[in-house]
């Protein structure tokens, strides 16, 4: 059974022995923790943040766009070995996990995400702390990173994909929309950042969305998609108005 509170996301319920709805059964099967090691795209390549392979590339791509820290509560970087020691602090770790954004056809590092919050009980998952250069803002490298990153988390089981973001961050909340987010609201004063406050808005997509979404995906990474100047010829919500339902 199910009850409409949304136009997006009807809840499944069942009804117990006294009458009252119940959340449906879950399986306490745990989502295992993501493996290490690369996802590989068309046009992209994830590999897990290395210093000593993606420091001076990325530090290369951020030079001179100050205005990407602004909303994260790390950086500026002013200094290659300032980038360094931060990329030193995070790779490695399993929560974050961190990826460096590669370009599959030049072999540079262009960009960072990360999974985070990862709770493989609750089958639960975020996308955070991702940092595109200006080379990597508005790409078919760009998307296809964050694509792969859904597929890995689903294909693994998990069921529930998180993206949060400061409320004034307003290319963060096109972005997520863009790639098929349902906002869930905002928690007001949620934390402070480098001395201010976040309004953190939540995003999220779920398995039983997937499916479809995966498919847009599919078609609006084809090469076919593409002009010879790269400028996509249908777009991801045209795709995903298509395949929905």
């Amino acid at each position: 059974m199910s009850e409409k509170l949304t136009a997006e996301y009807e809840p499944q319920f069942e009804i117990d022995k006294q009458g009252n709805r119940i959340g449906v059964p879950v399986t306490d099967d745990q989502t295992p923790l993501i493996p290490r090691g690369a996802l590989i795209g068309t046009y992209t390549r994830l590999e897990p943040l290395d210093a000593d392979r993606h420091t001076s590339d990325l530090f290369t791509a951020f030079a001179g766009a100050d205005h990407l820290w602004i909303y994260m509560p790390h950086g500026p970087f002013f200094a290659e070995n300032e980038y360094r020691a931060w990329v030193e602090s995070k790779q490695g770790d399993h929560d974050p996990y961190f990826y460096a954004i590669v370009d599959q056809h030049s072999g540079k590092a262009l960009g960072v995400a990360s999974y985070l919050r990862i709770d493989p009980g609750a089958r639960s998952i975020e996308v955070g702390w991702i940092t595109y250069s200006p080379l990597l803002q508005r790409s078919r490298i760009a998307t296809e990173a964050m694509f792969l990153m859904m597929r890995n988390a689903f294909d693994l089981g998990y069921r529930r994909y998180e993206w949060k973001c400061n409320v004034l961050n307003k290319s963060s909340m096109r972005a997520a929309k863009r790639l098929g987010m349902t906002y869930e609201g905002t928690f007001r004063q949620a934390t402070v950042v480098k001395g201010r406050n976040r309004d953190t808005a939540w995003f999220a997509i779920v398995d039983a969305e997937w499916p479809s979404m995966r498919r847009a995906f599919e078609l609006w990474l084809e090469p076919e998609n593409f002009d010879a100047a790269g400028e996509q010829l249908v777009s991801l919500d045209s795709f995903r108005a298509s395949n929905s339902g």
